[in-house]
């Protein structure tokens, strides 16, 4: 998800848990459902980690994230009246009618996007969160594929090296933008030879004048 595309998503959430699920979505890679069973003891403050239950191998696995998720994290619980315990879900609905707080669902995050993308005209999904998540990582120079493979807890490395291929596409572009400036420059009429220089030494040091 191009930059310009996901601010363009985020500013369409309507309310402060989901900014804080979607930034935590696209700066840790986890799954929907990683998330989704984070409890109260799965944040940890002081290092801006949290941690998630991994789908299939179900090792726990705590994962750094930005300060802009903290943020919302913090406007969020604020909301719910700031009084999250370590056994409780981090994510909640309210009932608005009788104040009764419930579990997020998987269902219920799906609604948050089709409301989304039926105002944008887009078809975005948690799941391409965590592609933009690893793609960016690895536009990180300093980052190695190794570091990308455990944090988006790949058990094989062939599972991450999937995203380089969607690299190719800018690269492809680059390079496209690359004949087209050389083409740009051969077009335009060779610049004249500065004043005095003695033509015929010239044509012997360059091979002959065109």
């Amino acid at each position: 998800m191009p930059d310009a595309l996901w601010d363009g998503l985020f500013a369409e959430m309507s309310c402060n848990r989901d900014r804080a699920a979607v930034e935590l979505a696209v700066t840790t890679g986890a799954r929907a459902a990683e998330l989704l069973g984070m409890r109260g003891a799965d944040i940890d403050w002081g290092d801006q980690l949290v941690r998630v239950i991994r789908k299939g191998t179900r090792a726990q696995q705590w994962l750094p994230t930005s300060p802009d998720a903290f943020t919302w994290l913090r406007l969020y619980f604020n909301d719910l009246g700031g009084i999250i315990g370590p056994n409780d879900p981090v994510w909640q609905t309210v009932n608005l009618r009788n104040g009764v707080h419930a579990p997020l669902t998987y269902d219920a995050l799906r609604a948050v996007f089709r409301r989304v993308n039926a105002r944008l005209g887009t078809n975005w999904t948690m799941h391409d969160l965590r592609h933009t998540c690893a793609i960016r990582l690895l536009r990180d120079e300093r980052l190695t594929l190794r570091d990308v493979q455990t944090i988006l807890g790949h058990a094989n490395l062939s599972s991450t090296q999937i995203y380089l291929e969607q690299l190719d596409e800018e690269l492809f572009a680059r390079i496209r933008d690359h004949f087209a400036r050389r083409s740009a420059d051969q077009a335009l009429p060779p610049a004249p030879m500065a004043s005095g220089y003695d033509t015929a030494d010239l044509a012997v040091l360059l091979g002959g004048l065109r």
